[in-house]
């Protein structure tokens, strides 16, 4: 026997321990521990516990983002309408001056012909300058009476008219593109 086969007591390995230290050599000379099962087993659970939460946390990026997407849509409408409307607090502090032009012209009338042109000037222009803006006139004289644009005063028996037209316009109405300013208000046929 050679000198290294020749092993004492103390230097002897059990089966048991042979397989829990084993290194086995790979083709590219990479060593290669062997786990045991309950490493194994150890393993995939972690992986599991990692897929879970990372399957969790898309989930919450997903709901996150849509978040986003939808608060920055909202945001655009927001500011599309305030672009929209920017006029409305405008128009409707200004509608009590223009009715005022209104009736001054009509008080004037043959009186002053050229106070009640210069007026009139005046009148147009700044409707004009509404109308520049979206804000429309609502003269329903003669039309048909609607809750959405008009605001019922009174009702009155005309003849010769067909019930719920509208008779009578005591104050026009304004509108800023599709919303009322102020309603015009009205007499209405029975």
């Amino acid at each position: 026997m050679a000198k290294e086969d020749v092993m004492t007591e103390n230097e002897k390995i059990t089966p048991e321990e042979e397989i829990k230290t084993e290194e086995v050599k790979e083709e590219h000379g990479h060593k290669k521990h062997r786990h045991s099962k309950e490493e194994f087993e150890k393993l995939e659970l972690k992986i599991s516990e990692l897929e879970g939460e990372n399957k969790k946390l898309q989930n919450e990026y997903f709901k996150a983002y849509a978040d986003t997407q939808n608060l920055r849509k909202r945001l655009e409408t927001d500011f599309e309408a305030r672009q929209k409307y920017r006029i409305q607090s405008f128009a409707v502090d200004i509608l009590p001056a223009i009715d005022n032009l209104e009736r001054a012209m009509l008080a004037l009338g043959s009186v002053d012909e050229n106070t009640a042109k210069g007026v009139e000037m005046v009148f147009n222009q700044l409707i004009n300058a509404l109308k520049k803006e979206g804000v429309e006139v609502i003269d329903p004289q003669g039309q048909t009476f609607d809750s959405n644009f008009h605001q019922g005063l009174s009702t009155e028996v005309v003849e010769g008219v067909e019930p719920n037209q509208v008779v009578q316009v005591f104050q026009k109405g304004y509108k800023l593109k599709d919303r009322i300013l102020r309603p015009a208000l009205v007499k209405v046929s029975e």
